[in-house]
């Protein structure tokens, strides 16, 4: 289920417990709704408040850090192809060949990452090398250096393409990292409560109905950022692939 959808079904559970709240309100008796039972009430659910904030503190912390290391790595990524392209472009017009051939092999680099990321049915795939990436590195161990400059610049740009080869085993292996679903179930349910609690000892006026509604949506909005941060390659907020793409100017 979508980040948008997991967060509209979050946010009818909120307002259920709101509901939930103003009909017990209305069905208890009027001895239910004392003092004593209020102030026994709102330290429960202040303790649910409180561990329920802690989480989505900690969540959005998590996938915020998830997010921007992975945001790193492509960029990392997108420097090394830089790096790898100038290494070649330095080799001489005897690596022409290879450096189109790193060019085909960013464009299936770069359709292999935001798709596998952005599927569930590509999450589950295991990892297989590119047909592309394979004839890069075959062609770049294929090389003839005919000066030690040259044989220090082959020695360089195989280092370099291990390094984007590393990286990209990263993104994959980091790829597949969803939040589990009795884990936002059960905090779903402690906000539902604190709801149900606002509205069971308040009059069902207009400003509080109107309250309700925006505190609701945004709790459920702080859901959203947590699944929309842990798929940094798919949703509202991905990570753009146009600056690994564009990298290379055509030859």
């Amino acid at each position: 289920m979508s980040p948008i959808a997991l967060s509209v079904v979050a946010f009818g559970c909120i307002l259920g417990g709101t509901l939930t709240g103003m009909l017990l309100r209305h069905m208890l008796p009027g001895h239910h709704l004392s003092s004593d039972a209020k102030d026994v009430v709102r330290l429960g659910a202040g303790l649910i408040g409180t561990i329920a904030a802690l989480v989505l503190g900690l969540l959005i912390a998590s996938a915020k850090g998830s997010f921007d290391t992975q945001d790193t790595q492509i960029r990392q990524l997108t420097a090394d192809v830089i790096l790898l392209d100038q290494l070649l472009a330095q080799y001489g017009p005897e690596a022409t060949t290879v450096r189109n051939s790193l060019r085909g092999a960013v464009d299936s680099a770069a359709d292999r990452i935001w798709h596998e990321n952005s599927t569930a049915s590509g999450r589950k795939m295991p990892f297989e090398a590119s047909t592309a990436g394979e004839a890069l590195v075959a062609k770049l161990q294929q090389l003839s250096p005919q000066s030690t400059d040259q044989r220090a610049l082959q020695a360089r740009a195989i280092q370099v393409s291990g390094d984007i080869a590393r990286t990209r085993l990263l993104l994959f292996a980091e790829g597949d990292r969803p939040i589990p679903m009795p884990f936002l179930v059960v905090l779903i349910f402690w906000v539902s409560i604190i709801f149900a609690n606002f509205s069971l000892f308040a009059e069902p006026k207009p400003i509080v109905i109107g309250a309700q509604v925006v505190f609701a949506l945004s709790a459920s909005a702080a859901i959203f950022l947590i699944l929309e941060l842990n798929q940094p390659f798919s949703g509202l907020m991905q990570i753009s692939s146009t600056p690994l793409r564009s990298a290379l100017a055509p030859l």
